[in-house]
């Protein structure tokens, strides 16, 4: 059975700093790609930042120079450093695996920026 749970997220004032974390069980973590997705209410899911299964990254042009993906394959998680938050990036915050047709996501947790 596969799991991807995440954890870390939480209410942080505008310009902190949180890190989430994202355990995948039931994979072969090390050949799949690793991402993160964040719904805010009311908008679409969209990408924020993808790590292949070597060290390729990708982020959402929002995000860049403030989050930084990262994983360890020994194990088997991947995380998502978040500096310098906005409140435009509240929104529930997704772990997302994808290898060749299979695709696995988390439950989500959620982030809220606020003062």
């Amino acid at each position: 059975q596969v799991q991807l749970v995440e954890s870390g997220g939480g209410l942080v004032q505008p310009g902190g700093s949180l890190r989430l974390s994202c355990a995948a069980s039931g994979i072969r973590f090390s050949l799949y790609a690793m991402g993160w997705y964040r719904q805010a209410p009311g908008k679409q899911r969209e990408l924020v930042a993808r790590i292949r299964s070597g060290v390729t990254t990708n982020y959402a042009d929002s995000v860049k120079g403030r989050f930084t993906i990262s994983r360890d394959n020994a194990k088997n998680t991947v995380y998502l450093q978040m500096n310098s938050l906005k409140p435009e990036d509240t929104a529930v915050y997704y772990c997302n695996a994808e290898w060749s047709t299979r695709t696995y996501w988390g439950q989500g947790t959620q982030v809220t920026v606020s003062s």
